[in-house]
């Protein structure tokens, strides 16, 4: 049999119209007693990358959270929701904010479902995930369709390193700080940590240079389900215009055996795959170096490089970058934030955590002579 994964139209954010095609999405694959045993307690994990408003485009819609836990109590579960926001501004820390902005909490209060923290801790050989991974029966994870400037796609496997616990993310940032080195870690912690059902948020998607303020919302009016978030991601490539293995956590996962990438091996439930692959995605400045062959790539590697740049007129010195760097060399000087490029790894995790898309993405002249 080959993996299923749905694509269902959802036009807006409207309650009755997000929970009609999650419902049709997840019923396309199977239903929801086919990835969740009735009466089971349940991780919900949606992407909650900052405390922003919803019509951001940044983090999981809480409507269509709402509408997988709806599923969820349909067949009794104990729900429990969560997520390790991003590391800075003391958001790992306490993510009540996050909760509160991001409507995760208005949602959980109104549907009865508690919201947990990941504040405790199991070591997975390289990271510790969040003991809540323990505590429950099942994993669901409602990630948000986005571009990605380190990994080109935030969607399946992706979401899933917010399971890190607390400010450890920066850790592995600064360890893995190469894409495919980075890449790998990630699908470690698909391995460890596999959903057992992937619901996406593609109704306002991001393209560009995301996952957050830099990235450019699309209406994209897409709903995605599926037990494998391989496939899923496989066919989020797709409708970006590209191919499955130009994501490279969809590569890496293959190659382990965890899941599908091949589109010819995965049934798209729904909607005709043809007829929502569109406009191409605008894609991060750096992802054509993402995917080169590692021949090519180690070959040019030390003539090709991109970089994060201040936007001085847009900067408002908050000091988000300074506080998220792994390497620390992010500084304020003469009123004006500085990067020392000498020790800077090229994480982005600067640009990432600006409130105000101040911080740009900038070539090398050999990488913009040659197209890249």
């Amino acid at each position: 049999m080959k993996t299923k994964v749905s694509v269902v139209k959802c036009k807006d954010y409207d309650p009755d119209m997000v929970y009609s095609s999650v419902s049709k999405a997840v019923e396309l694959i199977g239903g929801i007693s086919d990835f969740v045993k009735p009466g089971s307690r349940v991780l919900v994990k949606p992407n909650l990358l900052t405390a922003t408003f919803p019509e951001s485009g940044i983090d999981t819609h809480p409507e269509v959270v709402r509408s997988v836990i709806k599923l969820l109590k349909g067949i009794n579960c104990k729900i429990f929701l969560g997520d390790g926001p991003s590391v800075w501004g003391g958001q790992a820390d306490n993510p009540d904010r996050v909760y509160e902005m991001s409507g995760m909490k208005k949602v959980c209060l109104e549907e009865g479902v508690e919201i947990v923290k990941f504040d405790k801790r199991r070591w997975r050989g390289k990271f510790p995930l969040t003991t809540w991974l323990d505590e429950c029966d099942f994993f669901v994870s409602v990630p948000k369709f986005k571009t990605h400037e380190l990994t080109v796609l935030t969607a399946g496997v992706k979401n899933l390193f917010g399971l890190v616990s607390g400010t450890y993310k920066t850790e592995l940032h600064k360890r893995y700080f190469q894409p495919r080195e980075f890449v790998k870690i990630l699908v470690d912690i698909y391995q460890e940590a596999k959903p057992h059902l992937t619901v996406i948020d593609g109704i306002l998607a991001m393209e560009g240079d995301g996952p957050a303020s830099a990235g450019k919302l699309r209406k994209l009016g897409l709903v995605f389900a599926g037990g494998d978030a391989v496939a899923v991601d496989s066919v989020l490539s797709r409708v970006m215009g590209l191919k499955p293995f130009d994501i490279l956590t969809t590569k890496e996962a293959v190659e382990r055996g965890l899941g599908v990438g091949d589109i010819a091996e995965i049934e798209v439930c729904g909607e005709r795959l043809e007829e929502v692959c569109q406009k191409p995605f605008i894609l991060p400045v750096s992802s054509k170096r993402r995917m080169l062959p590692e021949s090519m790539l180690n070959f040019m590697r030390r003539f090709i490089h991109y970089y994060p740049v201040v936007r001085q007129d847009v900067c408002v010195r908050c000091g988000a970058c300074i506080e998220v760097c792994p390497q620390k060399i992010i500084s304020k000087q003469g009123g004006k934030i500085v990067i020392d490029y000498s020790k800077c790894i090229s994480c982005f995790c600067c640009q990432e955590a600006c409130p105000n898309a101040a911080i740009k993405v900038r070539k090398s002249l050999f990488a913009k002579i040659i197209g890249l």
